[in-house]
């Protein structure tokens, strides 16, 4: 996979998963169990991005 790949997918976890996050804490207040999982799901998405970070910085450059 190319590196430039790799970065668009990383910020688009992170950054989508952070948003499912946030979307699940509004949601949570009036319907409770979707809300939790919207936060759960939303936080391992960003968890996902988190690893491949890390992943990204053990590879050889271009």
């Amino acid at each position: 996979m190319k590196t430039s790949t790799l970065d668009t997918l990383i910020w688009v976890l992170v950054y989508g998963g952070l948003l499912v996050v946030c979307f699940g804490i509004a949601v949570q207040r009036s319907a409770g169990p979707l809300g939790t999982s919207m936060m759960v799901g939303g936080g391992v998405v960003a968890a996902v991005g988190f690893a491949l970070i890390y992943v990204r910085s053990r590879m050889k450059g271009d």
